[in-house]
């Protein structure tokens, strides 16, 4: 196994752990010894993952996150309030999705998590830069929206209920 292997499954190890795992034990999976797994520790933080060592060993910082698909379907006056409500409830609107019966599935990124994103882009879209990727399904969309529990996207689920943008599965 090489050392990029090793570090591949020693991310992986420490995800699905549910305890910290301790240098020591980490060195007896890999048959290395632990200033080895101490280098690779080291070499996986300065990937960007967030390794946190405690008195029993390492766990891995991860945010947690849930997602939902919402369709959508509202004026191009709405907009600006549908986004603001969305991340006021503490949404990340991660895309628009439109399904184009010529092109298909279109998709871009959007990643608006606050207000001031949604005025940015709320200012593009009124100086001209591009009209809203809605506007060629007849307003109809679909948005991938992320939060932290599902609690969350239950109340911008309910939220796009009441203001009549949601489309409701049939």
């Amino acid at each position: 196994m090489t050392g990029s292997d090793r570090r591949v499954d020693i991310i992986r190890q420490i995800q699905k752990s549910e305890v910290p795992l301790s240098g020591t034990k980490l060195a007896s999976m890999y048959h290395v010894s632990r200033q080895v797994i101490v280098q690779d520790i080291a070499l996986i933080r300065a990937e960007g993952f967030d390794i946190i060592s405690t008195n029993r060993g390492y766990i891995l910082n991860m945010a947690k996150s849930v997602s939902r698909v919402f369709k959508v379907q509202h004026t191009d006056e709405q907009l600006d309030e549908e986004l603001c409500a969305i991340v006021d409830l503490g949404g990340i609107v991660k895309n628009v999705m439109v399904n184009h019966r010529v092109y298909g599935q279109i998709e871009a990124e959007l990643n608006i998590d606050s207000r001031r994103k949604v005025t940015e882009f709320m200012k593009d879209i009124h100086n001209g830069k591009s009209s809203p990727l809605k506007n060629i399904t007849s307003n109809y969309h679909y948005h991938k929206v992320i939060a932290d529990k599902e609690e969350t996207l239950d109340m911008i689920e309910d939220m796009l209920r009441e203001k009549n943008y949601l489309i409701e599965a049939k």
